[in-house]
């Protein structure tokens, strides 16, 4: 095998796995001095889980890079726009518990002390709704973008909801027809070794051995080249997150007229919660619970009760039945194989995380790829370091929610609130922010996964209680500025912004604008 890494195999299809194989080849691929091959290895067998199918803002600019358009997503893969989250019954589970999570910061972030401002004077509204428009933009069905706004531009920050399947064949056609990835279609029998204990080769079926120089795994739950093959361990996070299971079904809207969602709905319940994410064309409903403590069987039957609810009417398909286990792989980059996505790790997908770290992942891998093998253990340490780090923050973020959740009724929420189950970095933050509010001090990475201003939507929309902020009198004058900027740009914008589902109706019927 060379020492230069000049041919990368791609070990499985989906969203992971052609996200992956598309953003090495948009860089690499090609004829010069410095091309890499891509070959991209998928089960004409194996099904897609297929069931993530919200973003973060990021995948806009994964999809410009791989020369994708927003058109392209709408008209081929049901898309719509996605503003954030919102979370119903999280903090007491009364009728009026509801907050957002919205994606785009506050207005005047880090350049004056709002939330000292907000307690001041406004703290009887919610923190999000105070400091930005997109939760009045969300509650009123509006887009985030106008119809003459051109791709990949918007009003607020945004990402996308879309059919994860569909997305898949998207970036397969493309990868192949535009970007060079080279296509097997076969199963994988047998992973050999190298004399160095590297993967040489992967023998297939069909295609006999394919030989490669760096494999990537993106074979999903089953982790076949890094926890197989390798047997790298796994950190559970069950201790910590408890939720192993999921069901999920697609129920269609009453009418195609329906008010479009422009923010997954996360709704909570005894049992666990449930996901709801607007499509032009369905929904995508899902229950999300721990099989410690409730049962399939109860947790369908609050999935069918939601439905119910929300208002599906007639017979609903039996949902499909996910098990998981929360946690990570001890090393993500072992020797010449690297996890991305499920290989990687999975957690629970409240905040949809699954397909950014698989962005993340791909771009680290696009931007350190190592010219040779000895390059590669320097890099592989930085991968692992710098992932084991967004794993750790991850966890910590989606544990906020069910600490700060005041609900008492069920062992579930009860549990989730235990000090035991907390991580330490996670209690002290507590500490910290009941004296001041989060900033970019606690978060001083470059590229971190939630930036403070997500853990303030959280800790105040979820009503947690600080003790009174003391500000400058400047400062708290500069913050009411944009307190009062915050109104006026909502109210210019609810006046402003079409309708959701008449935008994706008018980018669907003809596309959307490219200046």
């Amino acid at each position: 095998m060379s020492s230069s890494v000049q041919h990368i195999v791609v070990l499985g299809g989906g969203s992971a796995g052609w996200i992956t194989a598309a953003t090495l080849a948009a860089e690499w691929a090609g004829s010069g001095p410095d091309a890499r091959r891509i070959t991209l290895i998928e089960s004409p067998d194996l099904p897609a889980i297929g069931v993530g199918e919200g973003t973060w803002p990021t995948m806009r600019a994964t999809l410009a890079k791989l020369g994708l358009t927003e058109t392209d997503l709408v008209q081929q893969c049901d898309a719509a726009f996605k503003q954030g989250s919102r979370f119903d019954g999280w903090t007491n589970g009364s009728q009026a518990d509801r907050y957002y999570h919205p994606f785009t910061v506050p207005l005047g972030y880090g350049e004056a002390d709002l939330v000292g401002a907000w307690q001041a004077t406004q703290r009887q509204q919610p923190f999000a709704e105070c400091v930005g428009p997109q939760p009045h933009l969300c509650d009123a069905a509006l887009a985030p973008k106008q119809v003459s706004s051109p791709e990949f531009a918007g009003a607020t920050n945004y990402g996308y909801h879309f059919d994860a399947v569909k997305l898949g064949l998207l970036l397969r056609q493309h990868a192949i027809d535009k970007l060079g990835v080279r296509h097997v279609a076969d199963d994988v029998i047998e992973v050999q070794s190298a004399e160095n204990g590297d993967i040489a080769a992967l023998l297939t079926k069909m295609h006999g051995a394919i030989a490669g120089d760096l494999f990537i795994d993106c074979s999903g739950l089953h982790s076949r080249l890094i926890g197989k093959h390798f047997g790298v361990g796994f950190l559970s996070q069950r201790d910590v997150l408890f939720n192993d299971s999921a069901l999920a079904v697609q129920v269609p809207y009453g009418t195609q007229e329906a008010p479009l969602a422009s923010a997954t709905i996360s709704t909570a319940h005894s049992e666990g919660w449930t996901w709801d994410i607007g499509l032009p064309t369905r929904r995508g409903v899902g229950m999300v619970f721990s099989s410690g403590h409730t049962s399939a069987e109860t947790a369908e039957a609050r999935l069918r009760a939601h439905l119910a609810a929300t208002g599906v009417s007639g017979e609903i398909p039996t949902p499909r039945l996910i098990r998981f286990e929360p946690g990570y792989r001890e090393q993500f980059w072992h020797r010449n194989c690297v996890a991305v996505g499920l290989a990687s790790g999975f957690i629970e997908p409240l905040e949809a995380s699954a397909l950014a770290m698989v962005e993340l992942s791909a771009a680290a891998i696009r931007d350190e790829l190592p010219a040779t093998r000895a390059d590669m253990d320097i890099v592989a340490r930085r991968f692992n370091a710098t992932f084991s780090y967004r794993w750790a923050r991850i966890i910590e973020f989606l544990k906020l929610h069910y600490v700060l959740s005041q609900r008492n009724d069920s062992d579930y929420w009860r549990d989730h609130r235990l000090e035991r189950t907390q991580p330490e970095r996670l209690r002290e933050l507590l500490q910290l922010w009941r004296h001041r509010a989060p900033s970019r001090l606690d978060f001083d990475r470059i590229e971190e996964v939630f930036p403070a201003a997500s853990y303030q939507y959280v800790l105040y929309g979820m009503g947690f209680h600080p003790e009174p902020l003391l500000a400058r009198p400047d400062r708290l004058a500069a913050a009411q500025g944009y307190l009062q900027q915050a109104a006026t740009v909502t109210r210019r914008m609810l006046g402003g912004m079409p309708r959701h589902r008449d935008l994706i109706n008018h980018i669907r019927a003809n596309g959307m604008s490219k200046a």
